[in-house]
């Protein structure tokens, strides 16, 4: 790969600047691309994109940012985007610092601005030592995410319509899923997890298979089919919806039938069931067929569990001839010396189950009813 270090002022640079969704992001009077497809969308706060103006104002400098030459003269940015961005918006009037606008700057002082120079690393090479170079010299900046280096790799237009639809601040997916999908449309982590969804994870191969596709119309609409799936099931929302893997539980349970009213009225018993440890679990539950307990950590013992504790207390007990309630056992009392049926008897949470006790057998004791009941009023 050939490198070759330029000067460029930043007044070259926003020239022609342009930023709309026909266009994507240009400067440098229409040949330098600022956002190709393998970048990610403007993620810088308002503390770092001032911190930039600052920097050129004081003319202490940036660090050195790298172009990519392609063969028809034109330039991709290939590291500096976000500092790009950042002085080009603030030219263009779109942000103040220290409640000054551009155009509020004295001519001196917008010529300063205009007149300082960038340190721009030219890099020319085929595709491949061009995504070397992308992956090597992010490692000191924003950190890119997987499916942001994935991007980089399955470039073309069905990813540019794949973005349109997952990647844009309040893009279409964000406004239909943002209170079941977790993370940031701008970090790719929304086109992330229906492409997960639809592939059983397999991300790279769907990518693979349709990057020269024209659109990605297949895939905003299952989006859009798991979303309103959920939506109709339950149509009542509860904040631990919030990032399930809708995907697997719509490919596993899609088919079924259910009553939407039905559903709710099991969502709320379980929600008001004080037994029921993880709200999370609820929903997987129910659309299971209430099968599988284990998905909502029940806080109660299992007979199985409860008899087991229940025989080795009695049997320890009627050795020492002493009560098989423990508490019974202790002191001087009626029951100190009473066996008591399992029918008489509870079982307790050594560790109290809200302190993270499990409700196994080594975390169980059976105490008789009278004295449960007293502790759980404690």
């Amino acid at each position: 790969m050939k490198i070759e270090l330029n000067q460029i002022t930043v007044r070259d640079v926003v020239s022609g600047y342009v930023d709309n969704q026909e266009n994507g992001v240009l400067g440098y009077s229409g040949k330098l691309d600022i956002r190709p497809a393998y970048q990610r969308e403007f993620v810088y706060d308002e503390k770092k994109r001032n911190a930039v103006i600052e920097t050129i104002q004081k003319d202490f400098p940036l660090n050195v940012m790298y172009w990519v030459k392609n063969e028809d003269g034109s330039f991709e940015v290939l590291d500096g985007q976000q500092r790009t961005i950042s002085f080009c918006q603030y030219i263009n009037g779109d942000f103040s610092l220290n409640d000054k606008y551009f155009h509020n700057l004295t001519e001196p002082e917008k010529e300063q601005i205009l007149n300082y120079k960038l340190f721009v690393y030219f890099c020319e090479g085929n595709d491949k030592e061009k995504l070397d170079w992308f992956q090597i010299i992010n490692i000191a900046g924003e950190r890119l995410s997987d499916q942001e280096l994935r991007n980089a790799v399955y470039t073309g237009p069905w990813l540019t319509n794949a973005k349109s639809y997952f990647s844009k601040t309040n893009c279409a997916a964000y406004l239909l899923g943002k209170d079941y999908v977790t993370g940031s449309p701008i970090r790719q982590e929304y086109l992330e997890t229906v492409l997960s969804w639809i592939n059983d994870g397999k991300i790279e191969a769907y990518m693979a298979e349709h990057q020269h596709d024209t659109h990605a119309t297949p895939l905003w609409q299952y989006f859009q089919s798991i979303i309103n799936w959920v939506q109709l099931i339950f149509p009542v929302y509860h904040k631990e919806m919030k990032g399930l893997n809708w995907g697997a539980l719509y490919k596993k349970f899609g088919s079924n039938s259910y009553d939407p009213k039905v559903v709710g009225g099991m969502v709320d018993k379980l929600y008001g069931d004080l037994y029921v440890k993880n709200k999370k679990g609820v929903f997987e539950y129910i659309l299971g067929g209430c099968v599988d307990t284990k998905l909502l950590e029940i806080r109660i013992f299992e007979d199985s569990v409860k008899r087991a504790k229940y025989a080795e207390q009695t049997q320890r007990a009627t050795v020492q001839g002493k009560s098989n309630c423990p508490l019974c056992a202790v002191g001087e009392n009626a029951n100190k010396n009473r066996i008591y049926n399992i029918e008489e008897m509870d079982a307790d949470h050594v560790s109290a189950w809200s302190k993270g006790g499990a409700s196994d057998i080594t975390n169980c004791e059976m105490l008789c009813i009278t004295h449960n009941r007293a502790k759980g009023n404690k």
